[in-house]
């Protein structure tokens, strides 16, 4: 479907612009490879530390396992001995105990290395309406998890045999899709869904995939492998390769330590000036404030914001952020000076890096097992607001692992609504990106925050509530896909359409804080 001509290099915008240009509906596919694609590295090698960290791999599958990857796929035969040391390793466990190991490695370990720009594409095709679908020679245990967090409804994986004990035999069930085994059940599952490949899409990063790109009509090499990258140039497919994460180098390792020892410092210089001077919630507030910019210069990092006016036009508020790693805490300091209280789950109370300092600025600790604690804790976070100081809360409830905001809570939203303040939404594009979900290491960079206009909740009710905090989620969605600024595709969505007014429209400019 695509003639060989030349190599043809590309960015991520460009990739981008011809998804835009491509007609909207479900007629149009788009199949994108998994490990290596959508995500940095290989899912199994996260199962495999999973098994050797519980003790329950054999020896001698974990010296296959590294024999087979050191030695690499040349084939399909190299495959299917490659995936017969995998399922060996889950023989006799049940479908849901690896779902449940699935989904934790990818909350944990495979979800943080989603590519950002594997991301971005994925999001665009959704919202032209294109059947999405992640084809991958992996098992559903791996694939799954990761489709069910980007949104996407449709994969295609290794089926995994199950016994009639209904445990795993350590089998496949039937052909694999790799190599040209995906390239059929790409077929397959397009004459089933009335895809038209020729109007069609597909990402990848192996040189077994060529048959699987070449039955679209818009291929594409990302992150290519040497012979991927000969076989573009042949056929004149685009190729191009994300960013990926930086490596920790022993410079941004003691920035790092410098960043935490300079949020400690001015915090605690702050407060004891504040405390000098007979109040505490000026000490908090200046304390709060040179703890985040002396910890941002240290790091390296810098805040780029986009309507940074908004988060003066209604205090008090219950300010929300998409939480996705430690750097949230300095990025907040820095953006919102003071005049604030965290709302955190009690597990943080006793945190190495944060938990005194939470504990300082009075941070209401919830419960989220037990929910009649959880309304009693937050009966002061009201009556914060009520006195006027502002309230800062992560509505998912912990970091996501993915550029996408997991589900948001009730408790951000009850807390506008009995204290009768609006919500302004704050939105982080990429401190993920600089500093991991479970990492220790800043990297250097710059953090982009989009400070939405204020929502006005007073008319809100618990009939509508749903409704309501799915619209204020997906606007961090929109925003996130379509940076504002940016000047590209679709404008980002007005958080006050579906019924969220604004306490007041503004325009929006550009600011830089930080080092």
């Amino acid at each position: 479907m695509s003639d060989p001509e030349t190599s043809t290099a590309v960015t991520a915008a460009d990739l981008m612009d011809a998804v835009s240009a491509a007609p909207e509906g479900p007629q149009v596919g788009a199949f994108f490879d998994f490990d290596g694609t959508v995500i940095a590295g290989y899912s199994v090698t996260a199962f495999m530390r999973h098994h050797v960290k519980n003790l329950d791999l054999h020896p001698r599958t974990t010296i296959e396992t590294l024999v087979s990857g050191w030695q690499g796929l040349h084939g399909e035969e190299d495959f299917r001995k490659f995936l017969g040391i995998t399922l060996r390793t889950w023989a006799g466990r049940t479908p849901e105990e690896l779902e449940k190991i699935g989904n934790q490695l990818f909350r944990d370990e495979i979800g943080p290395s989603v590519y950002p720009e594997a991301w971005r594409l994925i999001r665009l095709h959704l919202e032209k309406g294109h059947t999405v679908v992640l084809a991958s020679s992996a098992t559903r245990f791996q694939v799954e998890p990761a489709a069910k967090a980007l949104g996407v409804d449709h994969t295609i994986y290794t089926a995994v045999e199950v016994g009639e004990d209904g445990t795993l035999t350590g089998h496949p069930d039937g052909r694999s899709p790799y190599g040209e085994g995906k390239a059929a059940a790409v077929k397959e599952f397009a004459a089933s869904h009335d895809v038209d490949l020729d109007a069609s899409f597909a990402y990848s990063n192996g040189g077994e995939d060529v048959p699987f790109l070449a039955t679209v009509g818009h291929p594409a090499a990302v992150n290519p492998s040497a012979g991927l990258r000969r076989a573009a140039a042949e056929r004149a497919w685009p190729a191009l390769d994300f960013d990926g994460r930086p490596w920790a180098t022993p410079i941004e390792v003691g920035r790092t330590v410098a960043t935490f020892a300079g949020m400690m410092g001015g915090f605690a210089t702050g407060l004891g000036i504040g405390l000098l001077g007979g109040s505490r919630r000026a000490g908090l507030n200046l304390g709060i404030g040179l703890g985040g910019d002396l910890s941002l210069m240290a790091s390296g990092v810098s805040l780029d914001v986009h309507g940074a006016r908004h988060i003066w036009e209604a205090q008090p508020a219950v300010f929300l952020f998409n939480h996705q790693s430690q750097l949230d805490v300095l990025v907040l300091g820095g953006l919102l000076r003071g005049n604030f209280a965290p709302v955190a789950k009690k597990e943080l109370a006793n945190d190495v890096l944060f938990g005194g300092l939470m504990r300082l600025l009075e941070t209401a600790f919830i419960d989220r097992a037990d929910n009649a604690q959880a309304r009693k804790a937050l009966e002061p976070a009201v009556e914060r607001l009520r006195e006027g100081t502002s309230i800062v809360i992560a509505p998912e409830g912990t970091r996501s692992p993915t550029p996408t905001p997991g589900k948001f809570k009730k408790g951000a939203f009850h807390l506008a609504m009995q204290a009768g303040v609006p919500i302004v939404p704050l939105v982080f594009r990429n401190t993920g990106e600089l500093m991991s979900r479970n990492a220790l290491i800043i990297h250097p960079g710059v953090v982009q925050v989009a400070v939405l206009p204020p929502i006005d909740v007073s008319s809100w009710t618990r009939t509508d509530l749903d409704e309501r905090i799915e619209g204020v989620r997906q606007s961090y969605i929109d925003t996130l896909a379509h940076w504002p600024g940016e000047g590209r595709r679709t404008p980002v969505s007005d958080p006050s359409a579906g019924d969220l007014p604004l306490v007041r429209r503004r325009s929006t400019r550009g600011r830089r804080f930080g080092g």
